[in-house]
Parts: structure tokens; C-alpha cells; sequence
């Protein structure tokens, strides 16, 4: 029903919505309708959502807190699972975990209710638990795949439900087997082990957390410490949602850090201003340097575009919606930036959100 109230209906206990605005269910808030939006609370109902439209042959688009999204204004053409599963279960350091948890809560719960370590410093992250193995969160010198120990999951190629420990998640930088097979997999539930440090974090691995804590890189503070000052830290990015701050209408980091080969890496050294590149090590010799960095000193400041879509006050790294922009704005805006920087350092720039009937 475009222009009015989404038509509803109840399937085997699921809420199902028919041409259903998706802008409002993700962080940047722009984005066509689904033809078809259905909302699971538990893993049986998201297991027959997913059965029912493989069964139609229908396309499916898997959504949980929508933070790592961009929809095409055109909307999605088939069903839109959203998954709102709860259960917070934890034993000792052991954590079992719904899709459907907010991140940011199941955080905060481990560090404040529970002062266990091992996700301190993935604190304010927008998004769904579910999500977090996907993508291989990370953030200030932690990655989900250091604490994930089991991932429960729908394997739709097989039609049952698996479980695969964390080698079998195949992690690497901002990417898993879930996202090299985004068509196979429905996260369930996600299985970690935490650390009791008797009150104390992991080791601060990142220069400026290390920094803004006032400590050495390697030394560990109390764990609530951590977890607050990477909440103050993200926020003064505009990284932790507020709807009243246009700067946190975003998809996060839009691009991912570059990892260059050794080749690749000599080359970006030959460009005019690359000798002060931040650089890092990465597996296989190679390295990693700053996508923000590299924004910045192709000519993209912070707030740079004068329409719609414009680059964060805050960080150079997050594309926003300044309140009524389209799709086609922000990706008009980051083709500009990822040719940008293509032409000055000779370096290409990849996409961390998932597009959803575009590209970039």
C-alpha cells in the first residue's frame, strides 16, 4: 500500500507485512520498501520464513539491526526475514547469544553486569548479534573472532541446522564463510568465550584507546574502563546511534582499511604525500594502512558534500544521511570518494556495507 499503513497478516504465529517501509529499520535510514517483511521472535519461525520462501523460490534478504545496509531506493523485490530472537545465556565465561540481541546491550551486559573481558572493546557497535560473525566485527584492536567459539546457524543448501566452530567460520579481516556464502547461511545463535581478568580488560592493543586511557599499549585497565572509553571514543565520531545527530545516520566505517600486497604497498609508496601513510601489519607480508586517512588527503574533509548524503562532521570514514537522502546519493557520493582516492594514491577503496540491489 504505498502512501498508507503496510497491510498485515499473522502466518503460523509470524508477522508478516506487505510493502513495508525498510528505511526505519536501518541506521541510515533510506532505502525502498520489501514486498514482504516477516518477523521472527524465535529460531523455529525464522527457520520456517526461511523454508517458506525457498520453497517459492522468492529472494530473501536476512535483517537485523540494519547498521551495515544500504537498500536501493527500488526497495527489495522479495521476502525480508528480520529477526528478533532473544536469550542471553551465560555459564561461567561461556555466552550464548540470539541473532536477534542488540550488540551494544550484549556488551554492556557481559562488562557491567558481569565484569568478564573478551568484547570490552567492541562496545556502541549499532547491529545484531547475528550479525557480528558475518562481518567479523572489529573495532580498537578486537574482533569477534577472538572470542566466538561456536556458530549455531540455518544451512539452507542442506536444510538443517548446523553447528561450526570458530575454524570452520573461516574469519579473516571484516569477512567469514557466512559472508563468502551469503546465500547459504541464517545465523541463529552465537557462541563465545569471555575472559574473567578478575575485573580487568584484555591487553589495550589500539594506539589511541592506549592514548585516550592514558596507559601503554599491552597494559590492561578495569574492564568497565575500557568499555567507557571506547563508548566516549565512538561517540565523539558519531558512531553511537542518536537519532537527534544526523552525523550517526550512517553504515559505520563505509569503507574497509585497505590491505595492500608488498607489491601493492611499494607502488602507494611512490604517490606524492603516501611516506606518511599509517601502515600496519598484515597477514601474508602484507599491509594494512587507513581508509580515513586516505580519504582525508584526497580532498574529502570531514562534512564534505553539499547535498543530502555528505561525509560525517565527525570521521571521514562514515557516509550520512543529513535527513532526506536517497540511495543513489550516498552511493553518488561514494563512487566520488572511492575514485577520489583511486586517482591520488592508486589504491581502491571496497565497500564494508552490504548493497542490496545496488552497487557500488
Amino acid at each position: 500500500m504505498p502512501g498508507g499503513t503496510p497491510a498485515t497478516r499473522t502466518l503460523v504465529g509470524v508477522l508478516v507485512e506487505n510493502d513495508a517501509p525498510l528505511a526505519p529499520l536501518t541506521t541510515l535510514r533510506l532505502g525502498g520498501p520489501a514486498r514482504r517483511l516477516v518477523t521472527a521472535h524465535t529460531d523455529d519461525e525464522v527457520i520456517a520464513a526461511v523454508r517458506e520462501a525457498d520453497a517459492a523460490g522468492e529472494p530473501l534478504l536476512v535483517l537485523g539491526g540494519g547498521s551495515n545496509l544500504v537498500i536501493g531506493d527500488a526497495g527489495f523485490p522479495g521476502t525480508v526475514l528480520r529477526i528478533a530472537t532473544e536469550g542471553f545465556a551465560l555459564d561461567g565465561t561461556a555466552l550464548e547469544v540470539a541473532a536477534g540481541e542488540t550488540w551494544s546491550e550484549v556488551v554492556r551486559r557481559t562488562v557491567v553486569d558481569h565484569e568478564l573481558a573478551g568484547i570490552e572493546f567492541l562496545a556502541g557497535i549499532p547491529g545484531s548479534a547475528g550479525a557480528t560473525p558475518v562481518q567479523n566485527v572489529g573495532a580498537y584492536g578486537q574482533e569477534v573472532a577472538q572470542s566466538v567459539t561456536e556458530v549455531v546457524a540455518y544451512d539452507r543448501a542442506a536444510d538443517e541446522v548446523v553447528v561450526l566452530s570458530n575454524a570452520e567460520c573461516a574469519f579473516s579481516y571484516r569477512h567469514s564463510r557466512f559472508k563468502a556464502e551469503p546465500e547459504r547461511y541464517v545465523v541463529l545463535r552465537v557462541r563465545f568465550r569471555l575472559e574473567d581478568n578478575g575485573g580487568l580488560s584484555t591487553p589495550v592493543r589500539y594506539a589511541e584507546t592506549a592514548r585516550h586511557l592514558g596507559v601503554e599499549q599491552g597494559e590492561r585497565v578495569a574492564v568497565g574502563t575500557a568499555w567507557n572509553a571506547v563508548l566516549l571514543l565512538r561517540a565523539g565520531k558519531g558512531m553511537v546511534l542518536d537519532p537527534a545527530d544526523h552525523d550517526t545516520w550512517s553504515a559505520g566505517s563505509f569503507f574497509t582499511n585497505p590491505v595492500l600486497t608488498a607489491a601493492q604497498y611499494d607502488s602507494f609508496r611512490t604517490r606524492p604525500g603516501a611516506e606518511d601513510a599509517p601502515a600496519y601489519p598484515a597477514p601474508e607480508g602484507r599491509t594494512k594502512t587507513s581508509a580515513a586517512w586516505l580519504i582525508d588527503r584526497s580532498g574529502f574533509g570531514k562534512g564534505y558534500g553539499s547535498g543530502q548524503a555528505t561525509l560525517s562532521t565527525k570521521h571521514t570514514l562514515a557516509l550520512t544521511n543529513r535527513g532526506s537522502a536517497t540511495a543513489e546519493d550516498l552511493l553518488a557520493l561514494a563512487r566520488e570518494i572511492r575514485d577520489g582516492v583511486r586517482e591520488a594514491f592508486g589504491v581502491e577503496l571496497v565497500n564494508e556495507p552490504v548493497m542490496v540491489g545496488v552497487e557500488l
